[in-house]
């Protein structure tokens, strides 16, 4: 895997390089995982479930780049960066962005359209990004 992408986005100033910090690091891991197992109890609305699934999404792919020292202030650049942070493919981060702007739509304009089509598979992929994070992110 190459960072070489990401530091060209420093460059641009899109991202910023900052040391990694373990505690910081274990803590949006241990936080994605409540969330994730929270999102998975079908006794919660589809709505809920949907935002802590991608909040949890959010904190992996967060903890995907501050452990290769990087870290933006963009929540739709920690997903764009998977595929460099976490050797994700793209199709996957792509569902991951989908779902970003479906948060916002839900934040910003009160609107949120899912279906649970779309749930299942953010929670699917959330799984497998929190298998892949605690597989390949540890301490050397």
């Amino acid at each position: 895997m190459t960072l070489e992408k990401l530091d060209n986005l420093v460059k641009i100033r899109q991202l910023k390089t900052e040391p990694f910090d373990q505690a910081e690091f274990d803590g949006m891991v241990a936080s994605a995982k409540r969330r994730l197992q929270d999102a998975m109890l079908e006794a919660l609305s589809e709505e809920s479930r949907f935002s802590l699934a991608y909040g949890a999404a959010h904190a992996l792919s967060l903890a995907a780049m501050r452990w290769h020292g990087y870290r933006s202030d963009n929540r739709y650049l920690v997903f764009q960066c998977l595929e460099y942070t976490a050797n994700f493919d793209t199709q996957k981060w792509r569902v991951l962005d989908k779902c970003h702007k479906l948060r916002n739509l839900a934040e910003y304009e009160g609107q949120l359209d899912i279906t649970p089509q779309l749930l299942q598979e953010l929670i699917s992929i959330t799984r497998e990004l929190f298998a892949r994070v605690e597989a390949s992110c540890k301490p050397t």
